[in-house]
């Protein structure tokens, strides 16, 4: 558990530093591969915790 909340944190912190890097360079590139990361980090967290969910519900 305290391995995934890590993984989501850096991933989220990987897309604050590209939009970051977006910000300061004004290239698109970065503004793309921080909404994927994104996207992605959030797809893996929602998915993760519905498998959570879904195993309380089960035990229960």
């Amino acid at each position: 558990m305290a391995v995934v909340r890590t993984a989501v944190f850096l991933l989220l912190l990987a897309a604050a530093v590209l939009f970051g890097m977006y910000a300061y360079t004004g290239q698109p590139r970065y503004k793309r591969m921080g909404l994927a990361t994104l996207k992605w980090t959030l797809v893996a967290a929602f998915g993760f915790f519905a498998v959570l969910i879904a195993e309380r519900l089960i035990d229960q």
